[in-house]
Parts: structure tokens; sequence; C-alpha cells
């Protein structure tokens, strides 16, 4: 199976539009892997889109994707739905009639619920699927569905409204968390008695300097309730026990380039965690 991270940003892309701090100008003068769009993951063997941030159709073009045959959502938040648009690539005008290429879109229970009450999603969606580029699937919590041989099941994480994907097939098991991991603990279904091959999580914010230890966010801030640091996310990382963890939704505020990134995955390693740190454009095989 081959995963590609079309966008390894979180809600703040890199590099942040007035930003000239040190990782705004090196991802404005050298690109990718400095530069970040946001947060989206392809599944290649299932065909399979996990997310449409603002730059979707910029990541699709980008990867050299000409079809996307399905599409699922962990939740409703713009960073993470407003690249929507990118399934206008589903209708051919060129020809009359106009050919039509639907996407098939899964929307887990609470996804479909906030997508009819936020950011006119389902208006949007339902919009595309009149005119036939997608096709809406509203899945139950507990139901799973097949593409390719895989199983893909979504799951709600401790923050309900969010969820993770667990793909299995082959004998491999690949556990996906696009986002919101706050207050989350892995329960034993998804730790299994088989190890998971990959774990893709985000990483969390960086409450301290990872090499100088200085405090980058203050202690009285308000994200911190509402936000899992890197810290409790490599905590999480310890429980999962899995082969292999790529660590995503990165964002510009942690003040990390792609560089240190490199050096403090080699730290992480060294400890004894499997952890690398995800840049556009990386694919990962499982």
């Amino acid at each position: 199976m081959l995963i590609e991270v079309l966008g390894s940003g979180g809600a703040t892309g890199t590099p942040t539009p007035g930003c000239f701090c040190r990782v705004c100008t090196l991802a404005r003068t050298r690109g990718v892997p400095y530069s970040r769009m946001g947060p989206s993951y392809f599944v290649h063997e299932l065909g399979l889109l996990i997310d449409t941030p603002e730059e979707s159709r910029l990541q699709v073009d980008r990867a050299g994707l000409t079809h996307i045959p399905a599409c699922i959502y962990s939740h409703w938040h713009p960073d993470h739905t407003m690249g929507r648009r990118v399934f206008e690539m589903n209708v051919t005008l060129r020809s009359w009639p106009p050919v039509t290429h639907p996407t098939e879109v899964y929307l887990p229970q609470q996804v479909a619920a906030d997508a009819r009450a936020h950011l006119g999603l389902w208006e949007q969606l339902s919009y595309m699927q009149s005119r036939g580029m997608v096709r809406i699937h509203e899945l139950r919590d507990g139901e799973s569905f097949a593409l390719n041989g895989w199983t893909v099941r979504p799951f709600p994480l401790r923050e309900t409204y969010v969820y993770a994907f667990m793909l299995e097939g082959d004998g491999r098991r690949v556990l996906i968390a696009p986002d919101e991991l706050v207050g989350w603990q892995p329960p034993a279904e998804v730790v299994g008695s088989q190890p998971l091959d990959l774990a893709l999580l985000p990483m969390g914010l960086v409450e301290f300097d990872p090499f100088s230890g200085d405090r980058l966010i203050p202690a009285e801030h308000p994200i911190l309730r509402s936000e899992a640091t890197l810290e409790q996310t490599l905590d999480m990382v310890r429980q999962l026990h899995a082969r292999r963890v790529v660590l995503g939704h990165i964002e510009e505020p942690s003040c990390l380039t792609h560089d240190d990134y490199l050096a403090l995955a080699g730290r992480l390693q060294n400890d004894g965690l499997p952890v690398t740190f995800a840049y556009d454009g990386m694919r990962i095989e499982v």
C-alpha cells in the first residue's frame, strides 16, 4: 500500500501570508519540503482521498492524480473541507452531454450531521451530487465499508465530532487520524493483538522547544486545554506500539523547519520511537 501526503500542514499553512519568520522565509525561498499545504492524504491502493483542505485542487494536480474514486471526511473544520471544489474535476465539459466520473464521498455519522450545520457543506455536496460530481454515502457509527479488498472503519475520537480511520487488508493494519487527538487514549481494538503497520497522526502543538526546552506557548493559553501537545502525542505513540509512526498536521507557529524535524526524528528514533515527520509529497509504503 502506498499512502501519499498531499498536505502536511495544519490549520495554518507554511508560509503564512504576512509572516517573515525563519520558518516562513525558508518555505518561500526553498518550497517543498519546507512549505506545507493543508492536511490531506491519498491512499493509492484504495483510491481514497482523506479530507480536502483549501489547497486540495493544487495538491491533487501536484500529485498527478487524474481521478479520485473515493473520499472520506474526518470532521467539518474548514482546513479539512474547504477545498471540496476539487470534485469539479469529475465533469468533462468539452463534450456534450458532459462526461461525469463521480467520487464516492463517505461521511461518518457526526460529520454528516455537522455538514448540515456548518459552512454550507451539505448544500454544496448535494449540489455536486445533482451534477454527477459526487455520490454521498452517510455512515452510521460502527459501520465500515470496503475498497479494493480493504476494510475502512471510521471511529470517533474523544472529541466525538472527529473521526479516525482504521484500514485493514492483506494482513496489514493502518491507523490514520488526521486531527484532534486531545484527551484520546488508544483503545484495545486499535492497539490490537497484531501491531499496527503504520500510525499516521497529528503531531500536536509544540509547547516547549524540543532542542532548547524553552516554553513556546504560555502555560495559561487556552489552546492547551483544547489541543494535544507533541509530548501528549508521543505518549499515545508509546501506547500504540506501531511499527512506524508518521506525524503530520504540522503548524507554522511551531517555529520548526523541515531540517529541525529531521533532527528531532533522529533523536526520537534513538530513544526507540519509530517516528518521522510528514512533508508535502511524502510517499509512505506500507
